[in-house]
């Protein structure tokens, strides 16, 4: 049975359309093979969490982030669904929290209940609210903050009470300091303001370099990968044959150019052996007046003629002239 061009072009695309869907699942951290439980979980916030995140127990991979959805038009609270990679018995009073890490990727944590009954595919875990490194930094530095504004407030008193012992310059000092220790203070506070500060933005910008670089290890697997392929196909392959080869040539050649430079050989020895090329010259310089003396003289070689009579002139004993190039 012939399969026609159409048949094979339609299969062909119906493969590369289901490797092409499972693919793209996969790099959302779907598996469509394999899938053991799927777990929601209801959390007002997910700062930092995308698709594929890891959801992880005691530091250890056991699942990942699937789908995050809105539980209504208002957005008051988010959906997380996980599926499960690992056969873990999860208590059903478990808890889950978002961790974030500025300087890397964030995740789910799931603290383990004590309860002997183990969460089922399909049933939601309770949340807990985290705050953010910005967060907690500014719930540090606000006592201080306070403390220092309690400070100035009492300094701005005692200037008060001792003003009538400075001068008006001294004054003007005092107050100019006040002044600059306000504005220094204001200037703290918009620096730690979420959202809108500077450290504020600088830590969200580092967990937005974070969040590319582990979108795209990926791609920087690919490329390592690829790297490695082709230094193990160059190792493998008859380059270092090739240039044995050549060195063996090299080797050779230099032999020869060593035989010819000391005499060995008949290039060396006509190189080396000024009377073999006497010799030669002197032969091949007979052979041109032979031949000379034959085109001039060919009755005296050869005798063809019944009629001719025999060619008396004395033979050639000198070359004639060279007269091939002369116009």
């Amino acid at each position: 049975m012939k399969v026609s061009n159409e048949t094979k072009i339609g299969a062909l695309a119906v493969i590369a359309i289901t490797l092409l869907i499972l693919g793209f699942n996969f790099l959302k951290g779907k598996n469509l093979i394999e899938k053991k439980a799927t777990i929601y979980i209801a959390f007002e916030k997910v700062n930092g969490l995308n698709m594929a995140d890891m959801i992880k127990i005691n530091g250890l991979k056991v699942g990942g982030v699937e789908d995050m959805q809105e539980t209504d038009a208002n957005l008051s609270g988010i959906v997380v669904a996980f599926h499960l990679t690992r056969a873990i018995n999860i208590p059903n009073d478990s808890y889950a929290q978002v961790i974030t890490n500025p300087l890397g990727s964030s995740f789910i944590e799931l603290v383990l209940g004590k309860s002997t009954t183990f969460v089922k595919d399909g049933d939601t875990l309770k949340s807990v609210q985290t705050k953010g490194m910005v967060q907690d930094l500014q719930d540090k530095l606000e006592p201080t903050i306070e403390n220092l504004n309690k400070t100035l407030s009492s300094l701005e008193e005692t200037v008060k009470r001792v003003g009538n012992v400075f001068d008006e310059e001294a004054k003007q000092n005092i107050g100019k300091t006040l002044k600059e220790l306000a504005l220094a203070t204001d200037q703290i506070n918009s620096m730690l303001a979420p959202g809108k500060g500077s450290i504020a933005k600088s830590v969200e910008n580092i967990a937005g370099i974070s969040g590319n670089l582990k979108n795209n290890n990926d791609s920087i697997t690919m490329i390592i990968g690829n790297l490695t392929k082709v230094s193990r196909d160059i190792s493998n392959s008859e380059i270092g044959n090739t240039i044995k080869q050549l060195e063996n040539a090299s080797v050779n050649l230099n032999q020869i150019l060593n035989g010819i430079k000391e005499g060995k050989g008949s290039l060396g020895m006509l190189t080396k052996d000024e009377s073999l090329y006497k010799n030669l010259t002197s032969t091949s310089n007979s052979l041109n007046i032979l031949l000379q003396d034959l085109r001039l003289h060919p009755k005296r070689y050869v005798q063809v003629s019944v009629f001719g009579k025999k060619e008396k002139t004395s033979p050639l004993m000198q070359a004639l002239p060279d007269s091939m190039g002369k116009q």
